[in-house]
C-alpha cells in the first residue's frame, strides 16, 4: 500500500477520473487541481481526495500546492487537434506555459528546504508531435507535428526533458495512444463520439475515408503504465504507451456497432485538418524499462465502454 501524496492536474477530466480511482485503490494520497472547464465534480463523488478549483496557468497557486506533494501527475491540457486549430495561442498558452509553470512550481518546492516534492514529474502528451513520421511511432522517431495541438505537446516534452537536464527533476514524458473507456461523455474523442452517437440515436460522423488508423488504448491499463512510472527510478526518459495494434476507423465502427447492436447510419464528413493519416506505437520500450503490457483488447475494452455509456448518457 502507498502512502504517498500525489498531485493530479486535470484530475477531474476523463483519465484523471479513471486514474485518481486506481491510485486510491494502490493507497495513494490524491490531491486534484482542476478547472473544471471540462472535467466534472460529479466524476470525482464520494471519492476521499482533495479537490483544489483552479488553474494551471495560475503560478501562485502551483507553488503553493505542488511543495505540499511528493509528485505530480500533469494530466491537465488542451486535448486535440480541432480545439488548437480553433485557437492555437489558447492551445500554446494551456500546454506550453501550463507545463512551464508546473515545471517551475516543483523546481521551486525542490529548492525549498520544508518541502516534501520529490523530483518525479509525469507528463500526459501524445503521439501527436510525431505528426508525418511513418509509423509505427517509436521514442527514437524526429517528430514532425502537423498540428498545433502536436507542436504544443512538443514543446511541453522539451521542457520536461530540459528540467531534467538542467535541475534534475525527475520528469517522465508518456505519449499515449488513443485512449478510450468510462468517464468519457465529455470528450470529442472517436470512441466517445461513436458511442454518445449510438446511445442517442443519431448519426454517427466518420472523417474522412475511415481508412485512418489509431492505437486504442484502454484506459485503465494507460493508468497502470502512469503509476508504473511513478515509481520508476529513471527519468529524464519518453514511452510510447499504447498497444502496438493498429485499427481501422471502419474496423472500430464494425466493432462498436457490434458490441452494441446497432446499425445507427454512418454519415462520412470531410477530412479534417491536421489529422494523421496512420498511427500506431511501438511499446518495446515501456516493456522492458517499465515492466508494462496493455492488458485489455479492444472488443472487451469497447465493451466495457459501451456498458459504461449505457449507463451514464
Amino acid at each position: 500500500m502507498k502512502t504517498t501524496s500525489v498531485l493530479v492536474t486535470g484530475g477531474a477530466g476523463f483519465i484523471g477520473a479513471n486514474l485518481v480511482r486506481m491510485m486510491l485503490k494502490f493507497g495513494y494520497k490524491v490531491t486534484v487541481l482542476d478547472n473544471f472547464s471540462t472535467g466534472s465534480y460529479a466524476y470525482l463523488e464520494g471519492l476521499p481526495v482533495d479537490i483544489v478549483e483552479g488553474d494551471v496557468l495560475d503560478r501562485d497557486l502551483l507553488v503553493e500546492v505542488v511543495r505540499s506533494h511528493y509528485s505530480i501527475i500533469h494530466l491537465a491540457a488542451q486535448t486535440g487537434v480541432p480545439g488548437s486549430l480553433i485557437d492555437p495561442y489558447q492551445d500554446c498558452e494551456v500546454n506550453v506555459v501550463g507545463t512551464l509553470n508546473v515545471l517551475e512550481a516543483c523546481r521551486a518546492a525542490k529548492e525549498s528546504s520544508d518541502t516534501k516534492v520529490s523530483q518525479k514529474i509525469i507528463f500526459a502528451s501524445s503521439n501527436a508531435p510525431l505528426g508525418r513520421q511513418i509509423p509505427p511511432a517509436s521514442e527514437d522517431k524526429a517528430p514532425l507535428p502537423v498540428s498545433p495541438y502536436g507542436a504544443s505537446k512538443l514543446a511541453a516534452e522539451a521542457y520536461c526533458l530540459a528540467y531534467y537536464g538542467s535541475w534534475g527533476l525527475n520528469t517522465i514524458v508518456l505519449r499515449f495512444g488513443n485512449v478510450y473507456g468510462p468517464f468519457s461523455e465529455h470528450k470529442s474523442s472517436v470512441v466517445a463520439e461513436f458511442f454518445k452517437a449510438i446511445c442517442n440515436n443519431n448519426v454517427i460522423t466518420m472523417h474522412g475515408d475511415g481508412e485512418q488508423t489509431r492505437d486504442f488504448v484502454y484506459v485503465a491499463d494507460l493508468c497502470r503504465a502512469v503509476l508504473l512510472a511513478l515509481d520508476c527510478d529513471v527519468g529524464g526518459e519518453v514511452y510510447q504507451i499504447a498497444t502496438g495494434v493498429e485499427t481501422s476507423i471502419n474496423g472500430l465502427v464494425e466493432m462498436v456497432q457490434d458490441v452494441s447492436g446497432s446499425d445507427t447510419r454512418i454519415y462520412k464528413a470531410p477530412t479534417r485538418h491536421g489529422d494523421v493519416r496512420k498511427n500506431y506505437s511501438l511499446i518495446t520500450k515501456a516493456r522492458e524499462m517499465l515492466g508494462w503490457e496493455p492488458e485489455v483488447n479492444l472488443n472487451l475494452g469497447l465493451r466495457k465502454t459501451y456498458e459504461w455509456f449505457v449507463n451514464y448518457v
